[in-house]
């Protein structure tokens, strides 16, 4: 479940985790203080959440309840990614190269095949 929490501080952040977590059923908090952001994973009662949020006399409004996302499904061949290079003695001509990124585990985070 995501939760929009009126928090602009550590302060907030901190109160508003400490009296979430109070609840029976949290399996796992996380805060993002940049988007104002409470995620909660468990078995919860969403109003619950938000009573306990305004008890600290902040703002909240739940935006999606439900699992969690799933992650996306591995794929062997990544999206294909388009370079397109000016032509260096024609100024109305470009070269265009198609590659496709490969995943591998180098230092680089992964390789392009072109």
């Amino acid at each position: 479940m995501e939760v929009k929490v009126n928090m602009h501080c550590v302060r907030c952040r901190t109160e508003v985790l400490k009296s979430v977590t109070k609840l029976l059923g949290i399996e796992e908090v996380s805060v993002d203080l940049e988007k104002q952001m409470l995620v909660v994973v468990g078995d919860v009662d969403p109003v619950k959440v938000v009573k306990r949020i305004k008890k600290t006399g902040k703002r909240a409004e739940i935006i999606t309840v439900g699992p969690p996302a799933k992650p996306k499904p591995y794929s062997p061949i990544g999206d294909s990614i388009q370079i397109v290079y000016p032509d260096p003695i024609y100024t109305d001509a470009f070269s265009t190269v198609v590659g496709y990124q490969q995943p591998c585990q180098c230092e680089t985070g992964g390789c392009v095949i072109l």
